[in-house]
Formats: C-alpha cells, sequence, structure tokens
C-alpha cells in the first residue's frame, strides 16, 4: 500500500538556529499525535546535521532539497548525493521547478541526480508540472509524460519503486492559485496511469504522488480526499508549524 506524506519544502529560508527551533517545534506538536502519514521536512544544506541532531527520526523525516549531478569531484559550491546522506537525511528534493526555472536543470541532469540519491540510500521526491502557458495550450498532460519519461523511465521497475512523486503545477506555486481538486486528481490519475503503461498496475498503486501547489490547511482535507492525491510537498506553509500541522492533521 502507497503512503500518505506531507513533507515540507523550507526553500532558502531560516537561519541554521532559526531553522533548529522550527524542527523542534514541528518535531513537538508531533508528540502524542497520531497522524495518518508520514511527515517529513527538507532544509537547506547547512541544516541537515543540526536538524538531524534535533529531531526523532521515528517521527520526522529528514530531507535535502536537492544534490548535485557528480559523485564528487572539483564542483565548488556543490553538494553530493553522499554528502547528504552522510548527514542522517533520508530524503531529497529533485527536479523541482524552481531548479529547471532559475537553474537550467535537464531531464538528462535530473536522470544523473535521482540514479545517485538512489545509489546513496536516498528516496528522492521528484517534482513534475507544467507552467501556466502550458495550462492554456492544453499541453499540460504531454509536458507532465515527458518530463517523467525522460527523466525516469531508465530506472527498473524496482528502482521506480522506491521514488516519491511530486505534482507541481507551477502556475499555482506561491502565486496564491491552487489547482481545484478535480485538476489535481485528474493529473494524479494521468501520472498514475503514466506508471501503469510502463511498469504494472502494482508498482503504480504503490507509488505516492504528492500534490505541490498553493497547499494549505484550508483546502488540504479536499485535495487529500481525492483518490490519486497521497499528500502534499508544502512551501510556505511549512514555515509556520501551526499551519504545517494543519495541513498533516488534513489526513
Amino acid at each position: 500500500m502507497r503512503k500518505n506524506i506531507v513533507a515540507g519544502n523550507w526553500k532558502m529560508n531560516t537561519t541554521v538556529p532559526e531553522g533548529v527551533k522550527l524542527a523542534k517545534e514541528v518535531n513537538k506538536a508531533l508528540e502524542g499525535q497520531d497522524v495518518n502519514c508520514d511527515v517529513i521536512i527538507c532544509v537547506p544544506f547547512t541544516h541537515l546535521v543540526p536538524v538531524n541532531d534535533a529531531i526523532d527520526a521515528n517521527k520526522l523525516g529528514l530531507g535535502a532539497e536537492n544534490c548535485a549531478d557528480h559523485r564528487s569531484g572539483a564542483y565548488t559550491g556543490e553538494v553530493s548525493a553522499p554528502m547528504v546522506a552522510s548527514t542522517g537525511a533520508k530524503y531529497v528534493i529533485l527536479g523541482h521547478s524552481e531548479r529547471r526555472q532559475y537553474y537550467g536543470e535537464t531531464s538528462e541532469t535530473l536522470k544523473e541526480k535521482v540514479g545517485l540519491a538512489l545509489e546513496n540510500g536516498l528516496t528522492p521526491i521528484f517534482c513534475i508540472g507544467e507552467v501556466l502557458e502550458q495550462r492554456e495550450d492544453g499541453s499540460y498532460f504531454d509536458v507532465v509524460k515527458k518530463q517523467i519519461e525522460e527523466a525516469l523511465f531508465n530506472l527498473s521497475a524496482e528502482d521506480f519503486s522506491k521514488l516519491i512523486l511530486a505534482y507541481e503545477p507551477v502556475w499555482a506555486i506561491g502565486t496564491g492559485k491552487t489547482a481545484t481538486d478535480d485538476q489535481a486528481q485528474e493529473m494524479h490519475a494521468f501520472i498514475r496511469k503514466t506508471i501503469e503503461d510502463k511498469y504494472g498496475k502494482e508498482v503504480a498503486e504503490n507509488t505516492s504522488i504528492l500534490y505541490g501547489g498553493s497547499c494549505k490547511p484550508s483546502n488540504a482535507k479536499a485535495l487529500f480526499a481525492k483518490p490519486d492525491v497521497d499528500g502534499g510537498l508544502i512551501g510556505g506553509a511549512s514555515l509556520d508549524t501551526e499551519s504545517f500541522m494543519g495541513i498533516v492533521t488534513a489526513f
């Protein structure tokens, strides 16, 4: 059975002391709570070690927001998958729309990153999604299918089964717009069918697909009620413990 998951993506926010404080608050808020999902926070590289030391890994998963497409070498400023794994982190966000848009990440780059993440025991949270122009011109299914095929369909069924996918309607990130429950369900069902066509029904049914576009406490319950929406990749709301927990308890 696939898991329900709520994962926070802090992006480039909080200093190390602020981040440790926030992580401790989330960890404390989970104490004594019988939540119906796995809870993960993905934090800046600088925060990984101190946050790992501050949380209970049985309650709260830890991830990085990216990793390099090389194992090691003369790549100043990059952080490799082995480095991320050595901090105690178990997850890594790959292919986020901001990485694609601002840093030119391509499917070929992401194919390398996914392989290295898996090789080092990390679970990729792999992001896919269309921009507003593609939503409006009707090409959004083709765009998302191509993103999955080009970066992930080189994997064996066994390795693909280790992934978490996150659908981000890019036009709904940080804009205050949100895909409707039906729009989210339509795309999640399409993604699951795309996986089924390649790897079979069992792999598709066991793949968690998160929604990642302006999910907040006010809309989380309706989104998560949809049969193919298995949780959320949460941006801004993950920086506030009360808002984040409002989404976690929406299951």
